[in-house]
């Protein structure tokens, strides 16, 4: 293992997009220095001033070349940008000394432009990836504590942005449609009744599902088979149920159709310029809030005949101030870039907190800023 390069106290907030929230209010307090990098610095000034931050964080434009002369060894970037640029920003990082932050999957490009680096390089810190991980290594600990021996789980863990105000589409764009268009061409692999199941087409299998008190539709979403080993499931663990999914509003589907019969048909281009279209058609105005469902659950039969349930429920309104997703995606990123200003992180790949400890603290930190959990 290389050894580590310590951090500077200097953190790079790279994007000012629809997920950057109050976890620059956390960084403010803790990092010695923090700068914005935005495309658009205007919409920057703006998100800082309805933060009280104006006055503490200084704004860069980010263009082309502009922030490699502008990392030096032991700083922190944090990217908001597309998910596609983040190796390029971590090869940047590597050849600055700097460390890397982002809420993002650890793709293989991802894990490619990490492997060897001697700073961190950390992933999966924001809301789904990211809290649900939390939540998830909790219930794995409190399962084992509960269940001994052989046993049949049944897991779930249902996310999604919604509007607060329930409205005829169904949904309100919390972040970039683009995104979220491309996010439902995405296959989903996971465990039902026992067996691998693979969707084409995800939304094919959306179902209801109650979810606190109440109804809900939820699909699945990505590949949920490889978190099995990263939850630290033990062996003798047979997975019945494993899904990692999509929560939405009941209604959902149907109003969706008109949308999917599109998704079928349509090349990169048409689907940019469809992600254009619904957003004019639903846009999101200064006086719409909207709302953050988090599910994990977890339930454990044993040979013997106990069993065990165990669950957390995150339910989260936006305000004038901001919106829930950005409070959930942000502040979860911000206090895994407090762990590596602190040096609290080994150098190479994180996704998130990987362990039940980690998981309490970083949990603790979020319920003092008002990101709260409840069990179920």
């Amino acid at each position: 293992m290389p050894d580590p390069i310590p951090a500077s106290g200097t953190v790079h907030w790279v994007g000012a997009g629809l997920s950057t929230g109050s976890g620059l209010s956390l960084l403010a307090e803790r990092a010695q220095r923090l700068l914005m990098w935005a495309r658009t610095p205007a919409r920057a000034t703006t998100l800082l001033e309805r933060l009280d931050l104006a006055d503490h964080v200084p704004v860069r434009s980010l263009t082309p070349g502009a922030l490699a002369p502008a990392v030096a060894p032991g700083d922190v970037v944090v990217s908001m940008l597309p998910a596609g640029e983040h190796p390029a920003l971590i090869r940047l990082c590597r050849e600055a000394g700097a460390h890397f932050a982002c809420s993002s999957y650890a793709s293989p490009e991802i894990e490619a432009a990490a492997t060897g680096a001697p700073t961190v390089v950390l992933t999966e810190a924001g809301l789904d990836p990211g809290i649900d991980h939390l939540l998830a290594h909790l219930l794995v600990e409190r399962g084992r504590q509960a269940v001994d021996g052989p046993a049949t789980v049944r897991f779930t863990s249902y996310c999604g942005g919604l509007p607060a105000v329930p409205n005829s589409f169904r949904y309100r764009f919390s972040w970039a449609p683009a995104g979220v268009l491309a996010a439902l061409l995405n296959s989903a692999r996971y465990v039902e009744d026992g067996s691998v199941r693979n969707a084409r087409r995800p939304w094919e299998e959306t179902r209801p599902q109650r979810l606190g008190a109440e109804m809900f539709e939820v699909y699945p979403n990505r590949d949920s088979l490889p978190f099995i080993d990263q939850y630290h499931f033990p062996a003798h663990w047979s997975a019945e149920t494993f899904v990692r999914g999509t929560v939405r509003l009941s209604g959902w589907h149907d109003a969706w159709q008109p949308v999917f019969k599109e998704l079928l048909d349509s090349d990169q281009d048409r689907i940019t310029t469809l992600a254009h279209e619904l957003a004019a058609r639903y846009p999101t105005t200064d006086v719409d809030r909207d709302r953050v469902v988090l599910s994990v659950q977890l339930d454990l039969s044993s040979r013997n005949g106990r069993s065990w349930h165990g669950g957390y429920l995150l339910d989260l309104i936006g305000t004038e101030r901001e919106s829930a997703m950005a409070r959930c995606v942000s502040l979860p990123l911000a206090v895994g870039v407090t762990d590596i200003l602190a040096g609290c992180l080994d150098p190479g790949l994180h996704r998130g907190a990987e362990s039940a400890n980690h998981a309490r603290r970083w949990l603790a930190t979020l319920d003092r800023y008002g990101v709260r959990c409840v069990t179920t």
